[in-house]
């Protein structure tokens, strides 16, 4: 037992004691209210130590968060605390100390303010960043920096040094570029550690472990090192499919890995990762949720306070992690046919907006689809094929947009004093320009500025890390008006990108008629509304907005074997709340087809200069 735990118990005795000795004097006077009393702590106390809990940990782009639930799936409690970032032009690495130190903060935090025990926490899970995690045979960092800092081990998702090593990766005619939309993404992790093989050749000779940042996490609590079939198919290339017929999913364990293409790594130049079965990037593989060893080894539990042994499953990718968590969300609809209940899965996509925005679909059979990612295979939900997209820039994009506007410090002013964040006061202020100028919608505002939101690549689905940013039909104004009008085309921008994301996708095989959405930018009532008039589809909220916590918490609950399966869990845990539907103003759906064509022309645009210009430069 962890010292948390050793202390609870101190905790609790003798405050029953000092309230007994304060009645004794009464004891004998008022024999049956002492007794009742202590019967009463007593039970809550019982209550109390028999209460499940379940522990999801979310590490995202700029901070570690802990979430505490229950098994209805409410959020009883959550913290979060921050982490470091080194940015150097493509180059963003962070710290796996630095950001264990924030978790065990984070749910230290969480757990006293739900006032939650150690010993009332069932099951653990972790979702964090596609990061890349390098580390020695003692565990210890290995730096991936031309610092040469040994803190600065983890090449984050978005880090963009890779390009080159992804063009020539992209150039090999392996299978395995097939369930990647055609193309490996420099955010992947192949191209990252061929970047590291080339550039940092002492660093490459150091690590022993190769590792996705929410892999370590598991790995660092449990001592297994197991992989998820999560992080090792969508960013290693790992053909989860290669288990179809070894296992299922009801009676999980880890599998030896048995899906590497070592001709794969090989012809890339980087054959030396299939030495020890692959031990460098994993010998082993589990399901989401498959519990890992022993559960928390005793430094682990003693560092984030909570008991020994206690299970914890395999992980997900934070995108994923909020999949699970908000994927069956859905109100409950009497129409629909028990019998296709199973497939009604299949007609929803998740988007999971944050820093970027994942777009997630899943599909009974495999679909592939150019410049998406995927079909990754039991990636997300067991059995299920999961197709990818993303937008690299959307809460990034909105954050530069701002930041960068010379109103935008004024803006920030007005609105702490008021109370309010940035964004209510940019809604107001649009809200306030369609009354002054008499738009007949909001939306129409913009019908001068047009954006190609592509300010960091194209992830999907034109799959182009060298797309750019575009803003057409700027002027001198530099008002607070202006600022709004750039803010509200930008939102616009990015739901015309998903938009051609859900077409590219129905166009393939899927059959998407229903968003659920989740993330901090989910909390944007007008970011919501844009996105459900664009893409002309009801928009399904979760009753929790901690969606990717409580995805992570799943893990937890599953590795506990609270529930059988995945998929049961998510429907006891998930739970639907606000649906936003889109405009019936026909006026409004013209509007929007005319600017998403001028959208889709942008890049057209792009390319051709792009050749113009390579022509000139010949």
């Amino acid at each position: 037992m962890s010292g948390v735990n050793r202390k609870a118990r101190s905790d609790t005795t003798p405050l029953l004691d000092r309230k007994y000795h304060s009645f004794s004097a009464t004891y004998n006077t008022n024999r049956n209210t002492s007794v009742i009393f202590l019967e009463m702590a007593a039970a809550v106390a019982a209550a109390k130590s028999s209460r499940s809990v379940f522990l999801g940990v979310d590490v995202g782009t700029g901070s570690a968060r802990a979430g505490l639930f229950d098994e209805s799936g409410k959020l009883l409690g959550s913290a979060s605390s921050p982490i470091q970032i080194w940015k150097e032009g493509d180059c963003v690495e962070q710290s796996s100390t630095d950001i264990w130190h924030a978790i065990c903060a984070a749910v230290k935090s969480a757990c006293s303010l739900a006032d939650i025990g150690g010993e009332e926490v069932k099951g653990v899970g972790f979702a964090a960043t596609c990061s890349l995690v390098a580390v020695d045979a003692d565990g210890s960092p290995v730096s991936v920096s031309w610092s040469d800092d040994s803190r600065r081990n983890i090449i984050v998702w978005m880090d963009h040094r890779a390009v080159k090593q992804a063009e020539k990766i992209n150039s090999c005619s392996s299978t395995v570029l097939q369930y990647c939309g055609g193309a490996v993404s420099p955010e992947m992790q192949p191209p990252k550690l061929l970047w590291v093989k080339e550039n940092l050749k002492d660093s490459w000779a150091m690590v022993f472990r190769w590792m996705d940042l929410s892999d370590w996490l598991s790995y660092r609590a449990t001592g297994d090192d197991t992989r998820s079939l999560c992080t090792t198919v969508c960013k290693w290339t790992y053909l989860g499919h290669a288990h179809m017929q070894q296992m299922n999913e009801k009676d999980s364990r880890d599998m030896e890995a048995c899906g590497w293409d070592d001709e794969f790594w090989e012809e890339i130049g980087l054959g030396d990762l299939i030495d020890g079965h692959h031990a460098k990037i994993g010998r082993s593989v589990a399901f989401p949720g498959h519990p890992l060893g022993s559960g928390l080894t005793p430094a682990a539990a003693k560092e984030l306070g909570l008991v020994e042994g206690t299970p914890v499953g395999t992980s997900l990718i934070d995108a994923h992690a909020g999949g699970v968590g908000v994927m069956e969300s859905v109100p409950e609809s009497s129409s629909e046919a028990k019998e296709h209940e199973e497939e009604a899965i299949c007609h929803r996509m998740v988007l999971v907006c944050g820093t970027s925005t994942c777009h997630m679909a899943v599909s009974r059979n495999k679909l592939f689809i150019p410049g998406v990612w995927g079909p990754f295979w039991s990636a997300m939900v067991p059995e299920f094929w999961l197709t990818e997209g993303g937008q690299s820039a959307t809460g990034a994009l909105l954050d530069y947009i701002i930041e960068n506007h010379v109103a935008s410090p004024s803006l920030a002013n007005r609105a702490a004093s008021r109370k309010i964040s940035l964004f209510e006061l940019l809604n107001s202020i649009l809200e306030s320009m369609m009354h002054e100028t008499k738009a007949p919608f909001l939306a129409a505002l913009t019908e001068d500025i047009h954006i190609l939101p592509d300010f960091h690549g194209n992830r999907s689905p034109i799959a182009d890390p060298k797309a750019k940013g575009i803003i057409c039909g700027m002027t001198l104004d530099t008002s607070e008006k202006q600022l709004a009008l750039l803010y509200l085309a930008t939102v616009q921008g990015i739901a015309y990108g998903t938009r051609h994301i859900v077409e590219h996708c129905n166009a393939h095989g899927h059959k998407i008629d229903t968003l659920l959405a989740c993330g901090g930018l989910a909390k944007n009532p007008l970011f919501l509304q844009q996105h459900a008039d664009i893409i002309g589809c009801p928009i399904i909220l979760p009753r929790e907005n901690e969606s990717v916590l409580l995805g992570a918490a799943i893990l937890g609950a599953v590795a506990a074997k609270r529930y059988s399966s995945l998929i049961e869990a998510m429907k006891a845990l998930n739970a639907p709340g606000k649906v936003i539907h889109p405009s019936k103003d026909p006026k409004v759906k013209k509007y929007h087809d005319a600017k998403y064509h001028i959208f889709r022309e942008l890049y057209a645009q792009q390319l051709s200069q792009r050749s113009l210009m390579a022509q000139a430069l010949a």
